[in-house]
């Protein structure tokens, strides 16, 4: 029997050289233990565990030696086995729950909240500038009696060069100009093409505006993108003349900028409007002087003036290409881009600062 006591006291000095670093816990001495080298060391005590209680460990094989021992001296045995088991179980369980007690504490201390602290509040979205520009001018229009329509932005060479009276060998139908796709559709270029549908839906008289994205293809710098906002105007009705035109394009400048604002409208040509005309608006900073604080105006440039779009009476062939009889019915349009406006209100010497996303400038437009 003395041979099998030593070998069970074997077994006791092997799992009391590998439990050494572990001693430490029973006392709860746990220094600058972090959770993450914590909890490796605890799955690291559950390995021991396995490797000096399991089915397969010294410790189990020693238990089968009892039933080998000479029944007088079995019970001693035994009972000497029991208790080197009972001794490697009670380290192993008191060092796990000192361990397990410090991760819990350590896991909670770290996800702590002190609810006293002020809260952290959300940042509010808020509205681009191109689109707190164009609700504006669609506020003004809808008081004005205006309808705002809306079509869509993928189409044919009918709606979007034909039905508008340009010419088939016009350079805004050449590719270098357009983006066509195939099949033979085309990105819009202008939202003349929503005053199209529109007529033919719904017929006349009518009065709309047509604000959307259209796309050219212009090499993108200070002054031009391949995408841009417009919005266009549109009435028709039974003696509609160029006074009614030149009267609503300065009533809504009046009601955008003040009403001291002032129009002037010079000669030009577009296909789609005869006569056709550019209108410009006397400089809202420097009230149309040219100068501003002693110097040159920098946004008319010393001219009193700013440029903003183009407009003219509808063209009879459009009216006609859309049932419209233009012996009895004329009509006016204009059209504009919001970006040349949202860069003039805000002094801005780059548009593609609108499309960059760039959190610092957007904050700017609550």
């Amino acid at each position: 029997m003395q041979e099998e006591k030593r070998q069970i006291e074997v077994i006791r000095e092997r799992f009391g050289t590998e439990f050494e670093r572990f001693v430490n816990f029973r006392k709860e001495e746990f220094g600058d233990l972090t959770l993450a080298a914590a909890e490796r060391l605890k799955k690291e005590l559950e390995d021991l565990r396995v490797k000096h209680t399991g089915k397969k460990s010294p410790l189990s094989g020693a238990k089968r030696l009892i039933g080998k021992i000479a029944p007088e001296n079995r019970a001693e045995f035994g009972k000497f086995v029991q208790k080197i088991s009972g001794e490697i179980e009670s380290a192993l369980d008191e060092a796990e729950d000192r361990l397990g007690n410090y991760i819990l504490k350590t896991r909670t201390e770290r996800e702590t909240i002190d609810v006293t602290l002020p809260g952290r509040r959300p940042q509010p979205g808020h509205l681009h500038p191109i689109t707190l520009l164009r609700q504006r001018i669609e506020d003004i229009f809808v008081s004005m009696g205006y309808a705002i329509e809306d079509d869509r932005e993928i189409e044919t060479d009918y709606y979007n060069f034909d039905a508008l009276n340009i010419p088939e060998h016009h350079p805004a139908r050449e590719s270098q100009d357009t983006f066509y796709t195939t099949g033979g559709f085309a990105l819009r270029s202008q939202t003349s093409t929503v005053q199209i549908r529109a007529m033919e839906r719904r017929g006349v008289p009518i009065r709309i505006i047509a604000p959307g994205r259209v796309f050219r293809r212009d090499t993108p710098d200070q002054t031009h993108t391949p995408m841009f906002h417009q919005i266009e105007g549109l009435c028709v009705d039974k003696g509609i003349n160029m006074s009614h035109l030149k009267g609503t394009v300065t009533e809504w400048l009046r009601r955008m900028y003040g009403k001291e604002t002032k129009t002037r409208f010079r000669p030009s040509y577009f296909p789609f409007t005869e006569p056709s005309a550019e209108f410009d608006f006397s400089c809202f900073k420097c009230d149309g002087t040219g100068e501003f604080e002693g110097d040159k105006c920098g946004t008319c440039r010393g001219s009193g003036w700013i440029e903003l779009g183009g407009c003219g009476m509808v063209h009879p062939n459009v009216l006609e290409n859309c049932g419209v009889d233009h012996k009895v019915y004329s009509g006016f349009a204009f059209g504009f881009g919001l970006e040349r406006m949202c860069a003039l209100m805000y002094s801005l010497d780059d548009i593609r600062l609108m499309f960059e996303n760039d959190v610092r400038f957007l904050k700017q437009f609550h």
